[in-house]
């Protein structure tokens, strides 16, 4: 009847939010990668990955879009409800797309049906203190949020373009602070991306839950990237902190389970792969 307690007699039992808390408090790092269809999801799976994000970033990689803001609440589902088929030990992840959590109301009904419809079994929104009464209204309800800070691909109009964020002082200050306040609010992890390094560590360091950085240093408690990064199928220039892994992979299997080893051991991020 509860799968969950019948998997725990596997070697490598399924990943949960109890799970991932524990990880942060014994300092082992969590390996989080994206994946948008069964055939990539059990590859991400069987490498060992602890998370999987069904990102919006599917607007980019597998729509052609040049942000992520058209990625629509049907677009999310379709994809999560692939990926959850082929899961056997992550934790699935999903984002909320652009305005999709405009209100608690509106917020609570797309959760549900990211839920129950696409087999979430997490959510991810971005924002700073805008979204602490959003927070709330989630986690009273049961659902586990991730929150979103620094650079936030949704808000890309707004902000000027896909910038590095924290360098100023106040700006770092006012991210703690959201962190915390989120953290307060009921978010179960903290995403962090495109910060330098020493604010991903003070982010980290001010938080209980695990805090997962994509361009955040080396000292945030787990790593994630686009999978498509990974292995080195997105075309043009990349960001500073990827790290093709099929460069000196043999297999696609083999360049996720780099990725994992590599997260495991904290030689990844790499300096080359960080901000100042």
């Amino acid at each position: 009847m509860y799968k969950q307690l019948e998997e725990r007699g596997m070697e490598r039992p399924p990943v949960n939010v109890s799970s991932l808390a524990r990880m942060k408090a014994e300092g082992e790092p969590i390996a989080c990668l994206t994946a948008y269809d069964a055939s990539f999801a059990r590859l991400v799976d069987e490498a060992g990955t602890d998370l999987v994000l069904v990102g919006d970033s599917l607007g980019m990689v597998i729509q052609g879009y040049d942000t992520t803001v058209p990625v629509t609440v049907d677009d999310v589902i379709y994809h999560s409800r692939a990926v959850a088929r082929s899961l056997r030990r992550a934790f699935l992840m999903v984002d909320m797309p652009f305005m999709s959590f405009s209100s608690a109301t509106q917020a609570l009904d797309n959760a549900v049906r990211l839920m129950q419809e696409g087999g979430a079994m997490m959510v991810k929104l971005e924002g700073g203190a805008s979204q602490i009464r959003i927070v709330e209204h989630l986690a009273g309800h049961d659902i586990p949020v991730c929150a979103h800070l620094g650079l936030r691909p949704q808000s890309v109009h707004k902000i000027g373009g896909f910038k590095v964020q924290g360098r100023d002082a106040a700006q770092a200050q006012q991210m703690i602070k959201d962190a915390r306040a989120l953290q307060d609010a009921g978010a179960d992890i903290v995403l962090l991306e495109c910060v330098p390094n020493e604010v991903g560590r003070q982010v980290r360091d001010s938080l209980e839950v695990p805090v997962i950085g994509i361009g955040a240093g080396p000292e945030v408690d787990g790593q994630i990237l686009v999978l498509y990064d990974v292995l080195g199928i997105t075309p043009g220039r990349m960001p500073r902190f990827v790290k093709d892994f099929m460069a000196e992979a043999h297999s696609p299997a083999a360049a996720c389970a780099a990725f994992v080893k590599a997260v495991k051991e904290r030689s990844y991020p790499a300096p080359e792969h960080c901000f100042s």
